[in-house]
């Protein structure tokens, strides 16, 4: 692979409330940052709703705003976001690169914000039928299902939320969950049975999503007696969480066993010099947007610390051999 020979100090690959607020806080730093959002920008909130538990925002903000806002303050201070998928990552040497359309990109130091990706039961007629009434997204999607009934599968904080939501346009919503108890809050939980839409099954487990060309119906087993049953359904929309989007990273740094990347105590640093973790790709314990934020702003510290006890916050191109010399 040819290193180019322009070398940037920093590059962050991902967006959502880690990449931008990185963004912020390295451009505000005057390291030129350059960001990769990919062509779905915006991290988990792009389907979410109301978030209410943001500060600053005393009556909640829709998720794609909070978003929208993010990147906006990110541009203010001259972050350089481009829209490309990045498709390769290389973090060996003292130059990392990525790769995104074709063209190569080196920076001294790389902020890995890649978040997570929605999970999936992976039950026949599932794959087939997404996007014609399987779903995980249900800001994308819930306007779709106006006037028809349609499951939820999911048993937190998550499946309440898009349950609710749905409870705006669909005739009726029944979550799906396989044990008898819900891992939900309580306040999610509670505001999801005041609703007079929404019905709940549990000790039951999806087995087949229905239908040719389109969803007619979800085959769910009954976990306790084993019987199975078929719901009526034109719409399934799956809420059982995310997996880290680790993959082009998974050989370079040290991940946890659920495939997150390991950082170390009090810090976003990584297992390879340079190399900083942020956000849903890290934490799978908090998850939350602000959580997400802070170690955004964290890594984008941490990052200009370490560029600046090497001397690198610089402009700087390589020699024919890949060693960095101060541009003329």
């Amino acid at each position: 692979m040819t290193i180019p020979s322009a070398v940037h100090d920093v590059i962050i690959v991902g967006s959502g409330p880690a990449g931008y607020t990185a963004g912020v806080y390295t451009a505000r730093a005057e390291l030129a940052p350059l960001l990769f959002e990919g062509t779905q920008f915006g991290g988990a909130l792009m389907t979410t709703t109301e978030v209410e538990n943001f500060p600053g925002f005393r009556e909640g903000i829709m998720g794609p705003d909070l978003m929208e806002q993010m990147r906006e303050q990110a541009l203010r201070f001259d972050t350089d976001i481009r829209t490309e998928d990045v498709e390769e990552i290389d973090l060996s040497g003292p130059i990392k690169t990525v790769v995104a359309n074709g063209e190569t990109y080196a920076a001294h130091a790389i902020i890995l914000a890649m978040g997570a990706a929605a999970r999936y039961l992976g039950i026949p007629g599932e794959e087939r039928l997404l996007g014609r009434g399987v779903s995980a997204c249900a800001t994308c999607d819930g306007f779709f299902f106006r006037d028809q009934d349609i499951v939820v599968v999911g048993g937190g904080d998550s499946a309440m939320e898009e349950a609710t939501f749905l409870t705006r346009f669909a005739r009726s919503v029944t979550l799906v969950h396989r044990r008898e108890e819900f891992r939900a809050s309580r306040i999610m939980l509670e505001r999801a049975k005041a609703n007079e839409k929404i019905r709940f099954l549990t000790n039951a487990e999806p087995v087949e999503v229905l239908g040719e060309n389109s969803v007619t119906g979800l085959v769910v087993r009954d976990t306790v007696t084993g019987e199975t049953s078929t719901l009526e359904i034109t719409g399934m929309f799956v809420a059982i969480g995310h997996d880290p989007r680790s993959e082009l990273v998974k050989d370079q740094v040290d991940l946890d066993d659920a495939g997150y990347v390991r950082v170390a105590p009090g810090s976003t640093a990584t297992s390879v010099d340079g190399v900083f973790a942020a956000g849903d790709l890290v934490d799978h314990t908090y998850r939350q947007a602000i959580t997400a934020a802070g170690t955004g702003c964290s890594a984008a510290i941490d990052a200009e610390r370490w560029l600046a006890d090497r001397g690198d916050i610089t402009a700087n191109t390589l020699d024919a051999a890949g060693h960095t010399v101060d541009a003329v």
